[in-house]
């Protein structure tokens, strides 16, 4: 059984950096981070599949990392130049279905992942 927990959160100013952590517990497969802002649907940020493969949505690119420490089960999310926009619970999530490549992450159905409980960033102007 998956247990994904995050942290990280927090508020910082526009410009700032956050660096976000999912602690994992049980096997995975593809991972990636998700955010959902307040009356908006959620998305997709970034990805990560089993060939080490990234993928990242046009709002981040350049901005956000997404990378993985097998040795201390944990997946990261650097966030640099953070923008008011940004501000969003962000989810990691990991996928129930073997060999799901990156690019198919982010858009793919809610249920086929496993979720942690999310973790606040505010990023203020």
């Amino acid at each position: 059984q998956v247990r994904l927990v995050e942290s990280g959160g927090g508020s910082v100013q526009a410009g700032g950096s956050l660096r976000l952590s999912c602690a994992v517990s049980g096997y995975t497969y593809s991972m990636g981070w998700f955010r959902q802002a307040p009356g908006k649907e959620r998305e997709g940020v970034a990805a990560i599949d089993k060939t080490g493969t990234t993928v990242y949505a046009d709002s981040v690119k350049g901005r956000f990392t997404i990378s993985q420490d097998n040795a201390k089960n944990t997946l990261y999310l650097q966030m640099n130049s953070l923008k008011p926009e940004d501000t969003a619970i962000y989810y990691c999530a990991s996928s129930r279905v073997s060999n799901m490549p990156a690019t198919h992450i982010l858009g793919a159905h809610p249920t086929v992942f496993n979720w942690g409980q999310g973790t606040q960033v505010t990023v203020s102007s």
